[in-house]
C-alpha cells in the first residue's frame, strides 16, 4: 500500500484572479508586475499565466532581499471583465492572495481581512462576497492618524468555513493556513 499524501490539487489561475491579485502590482507600459516573498507563490502565477496562453518571467529583485517579481504583458487582461459568479469567486481569490490578510500566530484570534488604500475598489470586494452570503464586518479606517486612506474589512468567523469553501486561496502559505485552521 502506498503512503497516504496530502493531495492539494494545482490552484487554477484564471484571468479575473490576476485582476484580483494586480491590487498590489505595478503598472509598466506594457506590462504588469507583481511582487511576492514567496517563491512557490511566484511559481503558481507563472504556470498559470503561460496555461492563459501568454508569456511570463520572473526573477529576483536585489542580491539581499527576500522578493521575487512576475512580469508579464499588460495585453493579457486587456478588456478582461468581471461578468459571472465564477468570475466573482476567482478575483476575489486573487485580491485575498494580494490585499488579504490571515493571522498566522496562535497567540492571537484567528482572523481574515482585507485591506487597501482605495476605498472604493475594497468596498466591491465587500459587495461580492456578501453576494455570495459571506458574511463581513463593517468597511472601516483603523487610524485615520497613521493613514487616513488606509481602508479594511473583516470577514465574519461565522463565514470562515464559507469563505474556505467557496473563495479559498492559491497562495501556498494561505492555502496551508485555511486548512489548518478552519
Amino acid at each position: 500500500m502506498l503512503p497516504r499524501r496530502d493531495y492539494t490539487p494545482t490552484p487554477q489561475i484564471s484571468k479575473a484572479y490576476l485582476l484580483g491579485v494586480l491590487h498590489d502590482a505595478s503598472v509598466r507600459k506594457t506590462t504588469y508586475r507583481i511582487a511576492t516573498k514567496s517563491l512557490p507563490f511566484c511559481k503558481i502565477l507563472i504556470k498559470g499565466i503561460k496555461k492563459l496562453g501568454a508569456n511570463a518571467w520572473f526573477y529576483k529583485e536585489g542580491k539581499n532581499r527576500n522578493l521575487w517579481i512576475v512580469e508579464f504583458s499588460k495585453k493579457l487582461l486587456k478588456e478582461v471583465k468581471i461578468k459571472s459568479k465564477q468570475d466573482r469567486i476567482d478575483y476575489i481569490r486573487g485580491y485575498f492572495d494580494s490585499e488579504g490578510g490571515i493571522a498566522k500566530s496562535n497567540k492571537v484570534r484567528f482572523y481574515l481581512y482585507f485591506a487597501q488604500k482605495n476605498k472604493e475598489d475594497l468596498s466591491e470586494v465587500e459587495n461580492y462576497l456578501t453576494g455570495l452570503n459571506i458574511s463581513c464586518g463593517k468597511l472601516h479606517n483603523p487610524s485615520k492618524r497613521v493613514d487616513p486612506n488606509y481602508w479594511r474589512f473583516f470577514v465574519r468567523a461565522k463565514s470562515y468555513k464559507d469563505f474556505k469553501k467557496i473563495i479559498s486561496s492559491s497562495h501556498p502559505e494561505k492555502s496551508r493556513i485555511l486548512r489548518m485552521k478552519i
